[in-house]
């Protein structure tokens, strides 16, 4: 197995790495708009920084490295190309709320509300990663790292609580912008979720020891009493 890069294991690089990310969704955000002058953008920024901060100072180091290089090994392409729906959806914003006003009607209480869940959303999936030290991007078994089932945290609840995090990131944060028109890159991101829930949840049964009870007694994936 690749040696790991004990680099993406440092605290700087955990804290630069989502504040970089930051620093791109404000580049597309502003620099389509054309203008610093939106209130909610700023907002939006802020609610992403924050928590972006708090979950490289609360989850294990090692999980980052899980993440950027699972396994040891760098993503493959299609995972990266993944990141072209986000950057879609925050240019249409940009775009739609500074300048050409196609679709920038939604109302400012609308506009918290929206910031309000796409906060919990960012929350949320902080928590289930600082719980789970296995949430790795990509489904694998990760023998390397002593994987074993966790229970804990929002994990009591639902099976997989990052994607209804997710789930939630995504139909809030046109809403939250302020632009309806920039939902519709947003909105194929649903089924890549809900493929990506049932698949993993069939591979964790199959291959995790402990797994299936677990699903037997927490019988939801995503929201409690529904599904």
């Amino acid at each position: 197995m690749p040696a790991r890069n004990p680099f993406y294991s440092t605290r700087p690089f955990l804290i630069a790495q989502p504040l970089g990310f930051c620093a791109m969704i404000g580049l597309a955000l502003f620099g389509c708009a054309g203008t610093l002058g939106i209130p909610f953008f700023w907002a939006y920024l802020i609610v992403c920084s924050a928590l972006f901060t708090a979950a490289a100072l609360t989850i294990e180091p090692d999980l980052f490295q899980e993440r950027i290089r699972p396994g040891g090994r760098p993503l493959q392409l299609r995972y990266y190309l993944l990141l072209l729906p986000p950057f879609a959806h925050w240019c249409i914003a940009g775009l739609d709320v500074g300048r050409f006003h196609w679709s920038d009607s939604v109302a400012p209480l609308l506009q918290v509300i929206g910031l309000a869940i796409f906060a919990f959303a960012l929350a949320l999936i902080t928590w289930a990663m600082s719980t789970n030290r296995f949430f790795s991007s990509i489904i694998r078994l990760q023998e390397d790292r002593g994987h074993r089932l966790v229970t804990g945290g929002p994990y009591r609840w639902v099976r997989h609580p990052g994607y209804i995090a997710g789930f939630l990131f995504c139909m809030s944060s046109a809403v939250a912008l302020g632009s309806w028109l920039a939902m519709i890159p947003a909105a194929p991101c649903v089924p890549m979720l809900l493929n990506r829930t049932v698949a993993e949840d069939r591979f964790l049964k199959d291959n995790l020891e402990g797994y299936s009870a677990y699903a037997e007694r927490v019988r939801y994936r995503w929201i409690p009493g529904i599904w």
